[in-house]
């Protein structure tokens, strides 16, 4: 059996899993959000490694297994999400900086963008890990052994005792060098980094560490981030092939070989991978900061409804969008835009305008950035494969081939990410010999294919741009 760490921005998820990957146990706890002011967003990194010894526990149960029974497990996580801590105490130092927290966008306005975008893939955003840990370096006053990571490297940290992370989560940082490999000494200045902060930088996936859980060893053979182990998991294997994960944001990735990729402006190069010795593989990414945020938004925020699995049938009740358009600048627009001082707006209200057009248009804006994205990598595709937790709609999957003109394939087994970090453990462990196991594996639920004409499509993408105008104006 191998076990599953998904470790995500609103809570974690562990799955025990079989040598066919089948499902046998499964564990969940949700994890608080902190909205200190707007625009910013923390956890407790303490309650975090507290969600998952509770979830790992609930499917060890579930599954009627212990924790000796285990083989190997994998991790997967939250992406950039900032943590400082202390070596001696092993306490974190201040509240974890999340992936959507925005307080440092004055000082990526700044920040030399050729550079950052020649070293390392990425562009000066807020989103990114090292302006977020130049901020608590400055703003805590916390001295003595300190360690730096992002969520992977501090569950690895509570495993393990070892301090590392994976190079999919190290390209994620703004402070690696997406040919070497390496941390950057000049990116590591210009941010006033500290070497001694950073954890070591290893493959996704071989003999990473020996964790201690819940009074077993166990091998950590597995670690990425997760839109990585979603890629991974989707059995994304040959370049040009690509998923959407739809979270909290959503975030297409599309594998891109094993030579460093020219990405197209708005568009990310990263890491994918890299299993063992074997060469690193990157991907072409696009993120959308609000996806399953803005269905939140509108259940938390605005009151209309009280569970998101209420939306598909309220977007199908109406015809059409009637005009209402949605751009869901919550937290800045990300890809292929990059606009962290962007704000949310909502379009073509008028007297006849219900709570069913604001529903239809979130989950419309979510597949429109999505299409987005896709457009800007300029990739011939011939399908894209969608996973998460906005997977089970329907209405959503069908406009997203629609206006992405593109089938959708959704796979039988919904929990990706986790499945990629079972994979890359079961791999590091030695229970499968290459990938070509794992992809003889993957089976699909449901395949939509565009049913709009072109023309319609058209018309509506052009109606999306125009409220999408007013946004950036």
């Amino acid at each position: 059996m191998l076990l599953a760490i998904d470790q995500g921005t609103t809570g974690t998820t562990c799955l025990v899993v079989d040598e066919t990957l089948a499902i046998r146990g499964r564990g969940y706890r949700g994890l608080t959000q902190h909205f200190p002011a707007p625009g910013l967003v923390e956890h407790d990194a303490e309650e975090i490694w507290q969600t998952v010894l509770a979830a790992v526990e609930a499917a060890l149960t579930d599954a009627g297994i212990g924790a000796s029974e285990l083989r190997a497990l994998g991790i997967t996580n939250q992406r950039e999400t900032t943590v400082l801590w202390d070596r001696t105490t092993g306490r974190p130092v201040a509240p974890a900086l999340v992936w959507q927290d925005r307080r440092t966008a004055a000082r990526c306005s700044g920040l030399p963008a050729e550079l950052i975008r020649e070293r390392t893939g990425l562009v000066p955003d807020p989103y990114f890990s090292a302006t977020k840990l130049e901020w608590l370096l400055a703003h805590t006053g916390a001295a003595g052994d300190l360690a730096f990571g992002t969520v992977d490297s501090w569950l690895a940290w509570k495993l393990t005792g070892e301090h590392v992370t994976d190079v999919s989560n190290a390209s994620r940082t703004m402070l690696l060098s997406l040919d070497s490999l390496a941390w950057d000494d000049e990116l590591l200045a210009l941010f006033s980094v500290p070497h001694s902060l950073l954890p070591e930088v290893v493959s996704s996936s071989g003999e990473l560490g020996e964790a201690t859980l819940l009074g077993a060893s166990i091998p950590l053979t597995g670690m990425a981030g997760d839109q990585q182990a979603a890629l991974f998991g989707q059995t994304c294997f040959a370049a040009g092939r690509a998923k959407v994960t739809y979270g909290t944001g959503a975030f297409v990735l599309a594998n891109a070989g094993s030579e460093r990729p020219s990405a197209a402006p708005g568009v990310l190069a990263t890491v994918a991978w890299r299993l063992g010795d074997e060469p690193v593989v990157y991907a072409l990414e696009g993120s959308v900061f609000a996806a399953g945020a803005a269905i939140q938004w509108l259940r938390d925020g605005l009151g209309l409804i009280e569970d998101a699995a209420e939306t598909e049938a309220l977007a199908r009740s109406l015809a059409g969008n009637d005009g209402v358009h949605f751009v869901p600048a919550l937290t800045g627009l990300g890809s292929p835009h990059w606009r962290p001082d962007a704000r949310g707006l909502i379009s073509g209200l008028t007297r006849g305008t219900r709570r069913e057009h604001l529903v239809r248009a979130a989950l419309e804006a979510i597949a429109f950035q999505t299409s987005d994205v896709l457009a800007a990598m300029d990739l011939e595709l011939e399908l894209l494969r969608a996973d998460g937790g906005a997977a089970a709609n329907g209405f959503l999957l069908q406009f997203q081939a629609d206006v992405a003109r593109v089938p959708v394939e959704v796979p039988a087994e919904r929990e990706a990410t986790a499945l990629g970090a079972a994979a890359l453990a079961g791999l590091g462990a030695g229970v499968w010999d290459d990938t070509a196991e794992l992809e003889c594996g993957w089976r699909c639920a449901a395949r939509y294919e565009p049913e709009l004409d072109t023309a319609e499509a058209t018309r509506l993408v052009e109606g999306w741009r125009d409220a999408l105008r007013r946004t950036l104006a």
